[in-house]
């Protein structure tokens, strides 16, 4: 049965790692690890441009797949130019560099998880590498067209570890005076859902990243905020269907046809633009599209000083509510900007702190911990900035990274209540609060909490989300499946752990076939999601199927060795955690 689910195939393989990583922990442990992150982060999003899929992100590792050697080479080497050029504008010494090497091998892929001799020899490549250099296997060289601008320089054949023969590598670099070529790959993002999408029955509407034109990649993070910030201002008008900005970032660095994306994410209508920064003067320029005829609505331009950037968003979200021709139910001077402060630079720090917060990594919590800790010095009444905050302390008390963990939770209460206090009328403290409800068993506030945030957000996608969550936790499984189906078409492509919760709320409904499907898709999205892979192992026990529910266990205790399975599940009153503790004790989990 578990050789039944070990998917054999070629693959090119990129694997990179840090250089003195250890000597830049040393130096300062919080920074170095925040600017490990962001170099990954930069790397994924490059590595997805090429076409690839990052496999594996392990410490201070990163292993990537990809269908063709003239993708991976110039994913490579686009990176290394774009890492240079980030560790240039550095005041100090912890500047990660990295080492690159791609091979072309077979590999073994279960779920999700990927080994096998190409993963090592690309490990071994890479430690040929120079410091901010690419090393390929003799296959890779010779794959690549001889029309792309790269010199190859043989360093002979080399004897690596753990392999008999000889291997030839060559250290890769781009022509002098060439400049690397545009990414050949072009994909839409595939979801089952997005293939068959009908337009909602109200206008609705898809933000694309706004393009960075600053020639300064650390802007990058201050234009995506601005961006979300457009979305989840758009989300709190009723009478729009808004697609989540989980699903437009795929589009970030592409060029994309306004009507393919329509199609992609079912929308009429999408908005563009691009931003500029220099100083203190930001030009943004936007412009709104009808999708099915690719016309421009509306277009405008703005040059402000960066105090007015709230005030620009404010402008460009209120225009394209009434292009769209929808009332505000709060009226037309209402405020629509979503986080709540008019201080930039705690704006800013909050940004950067999300993805720390979302990515469920004790380092990244403690990271974005101190990231909020300096927005909320600046502004203490920043309703997001304290929802964020709670969301760092709820994780510490669900995964057990405190000794305490009821004490994070009642910080996490305390947060939310917070945020509230700062805007009643803020969702996501909503939300924060009613999961929170949730986890103490209090299901009557935790479904009245959620509710209240869908109210405040209708196309929130993840407010929509929270809603379901709570909803298949207290036993109205069907219900919340209905609110996660929901709210996977508001984000067609979906973070992992949507597709955790509703393939949890199928388990538990009957339907595992469903629920594998969910779940498996979920590991993937998310290879380090140890809570998709105990829902998928639920689900294999009660199909029957034992060798995939141990080997599924295996992996994600491989992941968090020191996860204490049975304590976390026993933390939750509901029925639902109870009878995935049974199945996970029937696959062998010791108690």
């Amino acid at each position: 049965m578990e050789k039944d689910h070990l998917s054999r195939k070629l693959a090119v393989i990129l694997h990179a790692d840090v250089v003195g990583s250890t000597s830049l922990v040393q130096q300062n442990e919080t920074l170095a690890h925040e600017r490990i992150q962001a170099a990954f982060h930069h790397f994924s999003e490059t590595i997805k441009t090429y076409g690839g899929i990052t496999r594996e992100l392990r410490g201070d590792a990163l292993v990537a797949e990809f269908e063709r050697a003239s993708d991976a080479v110039p994913a490579a080497l686009a990176f290394q130019v774009l890492n240079e050029e980030f560790n240039y504008k550095l005041d100090d010494d912890i500047q990660p560099q990295l080492r690159i090497g791609i091979s072309l091998g077979e590999v073994i892929i279960a779920d999700n998880t990927i080994t096998g001799a190409g993963v090592v020899l690309a490990q071994r490549l890479e430690q040929l590498a120079d410091t901010g250099g690419v090393v390929v296997q003799g296959s890779i060289s010779e794959t690549v067209p001889t029309r792309m601008p790269f010199d190859f320089e043989s360093l002979g054949d080399q004897m690596l570890k753990g392999f008999d023969q000889p291997v030839r590598a060559f250290s890769v670099r781009l022509q002098p005076g060439k400049e690397l070529p545009p990414p050949e790959f072009i994909a839409a993002p595939q979801s089952a859902e997005s293939e068959s999408l009908q337009l909602p029955d109200k206008p609705s509407i898809a933000v694309l990243p706004f393009t960075n034109l600053s020639g300064d990649t650390e802007q990058d993070c201050f234009v995506d905020g601005m961006t979300n910030e457009i979305i989840t201002g758009l989300s709190r008008v009723p009478d729009l269907f808004v697609v989540a900005n989980n699903s437009t970032m795929v589009y970030k660095g592409r060029a994309v046809n306004i009507k393919e994306v329509g199609r992609e994410q079912g929308v009429r209508y999408v908005l563009e633009g691009s931003i500029r920064k220099a100083g203190n003067q930001i030009r943004v320029s936007a412009q709104l599209i009808d999708a099915a005829s690719g016309l421009h609505v509306w277009a405008d331009r703005y040059q402000r000083e960066l105090n007015d950037i709230f005030a620009v968003q404010d402008e460009i979200t209120q225009r394209v509510v009434v292009e769209l021709q929808v009332k505000l139910v709060t009226g037309e001077g209402t405020r629509l900007w979503a986080t709540g402060t008019n201080n930039v630079e705690a704006w800013e720090l909050a940004i950067r702190s999300q993805p720390l917060v979302a990515s469920l990594v004790r380092e990244d919590g403690m990271a974005g911990r101190q990231l909020l800790g300096r927005a909320l010095e600046l502004d203490n009444n920043y309703p997001a900035a304290w929802t964020m905050l709670g969301w760092i302390y709820f994780h510490e008390s669900v995964w057990k990274w405190v000794p305490d963990p009821e004490k994070s939770m009642q910080k996490a209460f305390e947060a939310a209540q917070k945020a509230l206090s700062a805007d009643a009328q803020y969702p996501d403290g909503y939300s924060l609060l009613g999961i929170i409800y949730m986890v103490r068993g209090d299901t009557n506030q935790a479904i009245a909490m959620n509710e209240k945030a869908v109210e405040l957000a209708p196309s929130d996608s993840q407010v929509l989300a929270f809603l379901g969550n709570v909803l298949i936790d207290s036993g109205r499984v069907r219900e919340g499946i209905q609110k996660m189906q929901r709210a996977i078409r508001l984000c067609p492509f979906p973070p992992a752990w949507y597709l955790t919760v509703l393939g949890a709320g199928f388990h538990l409904n009957g339907d595992n076939e469903a629920a594998i499907s969910a779940l498996e898709q979920a590991t993937e999205r998310e290879p380090d999601s140890v809570l998709s892979r105990l829902w998928l192992a639920s689900a294999f026990v009660e199909m029957g199927r034992l060798d995939d529910a141990r080997a599924v266990l295996k992996t994600g205790i491989d992941i968090e060795p020191a996860f204490d399975v049975m304590s976390w599940a026993n933390s939750f009153s509901s029925k639902s955690h109870m009878r995935l503790k049974d199945n996970l004790l029937a696959a062998g989990f010791p108690e």
